[in-house]
């Protein structure tokens, strides 16, 4: 993940789940995050339309050019709508840059697939880092696996596991000191 990233990642904290999960897709800039933006319609790669951060639907209006204030007020309606929807298949509790994580990777792959996934029942069983770990499984669009999907779910899974606590002294990461020994002031 690259540095302005990860500090736009980390200023969302504080607001919640969706504003983690808002930050990763977005990005920084509002077009250097995980989704990257387009306002006006496209279908993507296995034939789907879409526009702005990744919004799909029978609502996308071809030939329009959607404003940045479209995109963004779709972005939310759509991650609310992924909280609804994947917070009621999650049994066990997690903290919130795992879920804001999850929300990032249902908005990709959809609710659907995130009920069915074996990262859930990971969750549901406790095993928080093997559920992260699973992240690294969805990289496949179209029966073929997409470079770009690799990063996301990368990046994904390293905001995943910030709240992991080191297990030894010499492997100590979290999100504000990635690779710093436990000992050090700062990590979780």
């Amino acid at each position: 993940m690259s540095p302005k990233l990860r500090n736009s990642v980390i200023a969302a904290v504080g607001g919640g789940a969706i504003a983690i999960a808002s930050a990763l897709i977005t990005g920084p800039t509002g077009n250097d995050g995980l989704e990257g933006v387009r306002y006006n319609p496209y279908q993507d790669v296995v034939g789907v339309w879409t526009v702005c951060y990744g919004h799909t639907g029978k609502d996308i209006m071809l030939g329009k050019k959607y404003t940045e204030a479209e995109c963004r007020a779709l972005l939310n309606k759509d991650l609310n709508s992924v909280a609804r929807q994947i917070n009621t298949y999650i049994k066990k509790p997690i903290p919130e840059t795992m879920r804001g994580a999850l929300y990032s990777f249902a908005y990709n792959v959809g609710a659907g697939n995130f009920q069915t996934s074996t990262l859930l029942r990971k969750i549901n069983q406790g095993d928080q880092k093997g559920a992260c770990d699973q992240l690294r499984r969805w990289t496949y669009a179209g029966g073929k696996e997409w470079k770009g999907l690799v990063t996301r779910r990368e990046i994904e899974r390293e905001v995943c596991l910030w709240s992991e606590k080191p297990k030894k002294a010499d492997d100590g990461f979290g999100p504000l000191n990635p690779g710093v020994p436990p000992s050090a002031p700062g990590v979780f």
